[in-house]
């Protein structure tokens, strides 16, 4: 598994910014960069995939028809994902 995660040096130690999927004790190989990204929360393989599978002859207005054809409302959906919480 390769993860890409941020961590802050403290005192001597690297302190991930998230949670890791790591067993207590288990050893992990790591690469340090000094070079924060610009935009950490930005999922760049994500961007490049959907940037391959892009399709610049679909026009704004084309996307705007077809997503005013899903029928209900996203903000019910919203309303019930937080109340499962």
């Amino acid at each position: 598994m390769i993860k890409h995660l941020q961590a802050i040096y403290e005192k001597g130690v690297l302190r991930p910014l998230e949670p890791l999927d790591l067993s207590e004790q288990q050893r992990v190989t790591i690469a340090v960069s000094d070079e924060a990204p610009a935009e950490p929360w930005l999922d760049t393989e994500c961007l490049a995939a959907a940037a391959a599978e892009a399709d610049d002859t679909v026009t704004l207005e084309e996307v705007r028809a077809a997503l005013a054809k899903i029928p209900g409302s996203l903000t019910a959906d919203f309303i019930a994902e937080r109340e499962d919480r």
